[in-house]
């Protein structure tokens, strides 16, 4: 099992170019399961999530090529399995994606309920729901999601749906199946994220009539059916986060090539609060980062507040900041594992419930940690980056999920950092 060895104390200058969103990406590649036309993705991330979703729609039979530049090329014409196993859904809750578009285009769909990190439920009954509410036939067993359209019928139906709660794959499921609905489909309370903008822009070159995406009103006119595109995946707004906490952390001066600052204005925000100079430049975003920041609280909540996503790189940060900070997490009940991991290192850190309380140190000492989920592992790099001595990360399996060879970046912008075997 590899690990990442960093020896803290560098600053960071130079340039860093940010790739693709795993989190468009994603159900993009889920989306060209709706035509049986060639569809292209441009600018995909080459993460273990994307290689676990290839991997799944390769099961189904769909052709999927990877090309030298970034592209994938999808062919779901001869799809032959409209399923999803749990052997290839457990370790990535974002398969659950396969089940709108199968279920819109084939009239059934059988996908496992997924899995993946470990920070909180995650309950696909808002997905459930909605498919229902669109005339799908929906059962659970044997930890399967069963579902299929009503004898006589071979389109879903345009419905109202008000999810319960604000749920980005729930609101990108029902999207992707509301296409090729009949009639109007009508999500209220929707997600907001930019990914999702960005896959409703592709499923509009493939030809569904969609408003509305980026507010929390959808409306979907459903079409008879789509046909093939070209599309570029958004650039990662939760990495250009993670890279900006990175060199506000360590200091230094860095360009993110293709970051958008516009996809991050409250963490642009508080990291200007915090003393870092952060400005926007030709496609991308400057940081100048110079002695010890000061600590900023905040409180984790829906696009277009602060992101849940970036909550443990923000803590590393304020873990060496001047100040007390309060950090409220109100999205996942699970997402502080990091704390522990962090003190090690030195930082003080207190945990009630939804709250934790930072006070910030003057310096880390390096130790060796250990990965929890996706984001803590992304925090302990940060801390890793300013401690003292050498900091080894163990179980980078959960940053190779989504962070497109970090550590490869980072040396090239000045980190002292490599990946060891175990």
């Amino acid at each position: 099992m590899d690990k990442l060895l960093i020896r803290g104390g560098r600053q960071l200058h130079g340039e860093v170019r940010i790739s693709g969103a795993k989190n468009a990406a994603l159900p993009e590649l889920c989306a060209a399961l709706l035509t049986d036309e060639p569809v292209t993705l441009e600018n995909v991330p080459r993460l273990q999530d994307v290689a676990t979703m290839l991997k799944l729609v390769r099961n189904m039979g769909v052709v999927a090529e990877r090309g030298h530049d970034g592209s994938v090329r999808l062919d779901a014409g001869k799809l032959s399995s409209p399923e999803a196993p749990y052997e290839l859904v457990k370790t990535m809750r974002a398969s659950v994606l396969a089940l709108g578009p199968l279920l819109a285009r084939f009239g059934e769909a059988t996908v496992s309920l997924p899995g993946g990190c470990a920070i909180g439920s995650r309950p696909v009954d808002q997905h459930i729901k909605g498919l229902q509410q669109m005339g799908a036939e929906i059962v659970v067993e044997h930890g399967y999601i069963i579902a299929k359209l009503p004898k006589g019928r071979d389109r879903l139906r345009g419905a109202s749906i008000t999810t319960d709660m604000v749920t980005v794959t729930g609101t990108e499921n029902l999207l992707m199946a509301a296409t090729l609905a009949d009639g109007e489909t009508v999500l209220e309370n929707a997600a907001q994220e930019p990914e999702i903008t960005d896959l409703a822009e592709m499923l509009v070159r493939m030809g569904a009539r969609i408003e509305g995406q980026g507010s929390s009103r959808i409306r979907v006119q459903g079409v008879a059916r789509l046909h093939g595109c070209t599309h570029r995946v958004v650039a990662d707004r939760i990495e250009a986060g993670t890279f900006l906490c990175a060199v506000a952390a360590a200091g230094g001066d860095v360009v993110l090539r293709h970051a958008r600052p516009d996809h991050l204005e409250v963490v642009l925000e508080k990291l200007r609060q915090a003393g870092a100079s952060v400005t926007a430049v030709d496609d991308g975003i400057r940081i100048h980062s110079a002695g010890r920041l000061k600590a900023q609280s905040f409180r984790t909540t829906e696009y277009p507040g602060f992101p849940t996503d970036m909550q443990a790189q923000f803590m590393a940060l304020n873990a060496i900041a001047e100040g007390h900070s309060q950090v409220t997490e109100t999205i996942f009940e699970n997402r502080f594992m990091h704390v522990n991991e962090l003190v090690r290192l030195g930082a003080k850190i207190q945990v009630d419930g939804k709250l934790a309380v930072v006070e910030g140190v003057e310096a880390l000492s390096g130790a060796a940690v250990m990965a929890t989920d996706l984001r803590a592992s992304a925090s302990l790099v940060i801390a890793g980056l300013v401690a003292a001595g050498e900091t080894v990360v163990d179980r980078i399996y959960h940053l190779d999920r989504g962070y497109d060879q970090m550590e490869t970046k980072l040396r090239g912008i000045g980190a002292e950092i490599e990946r060891i075997g175990a």
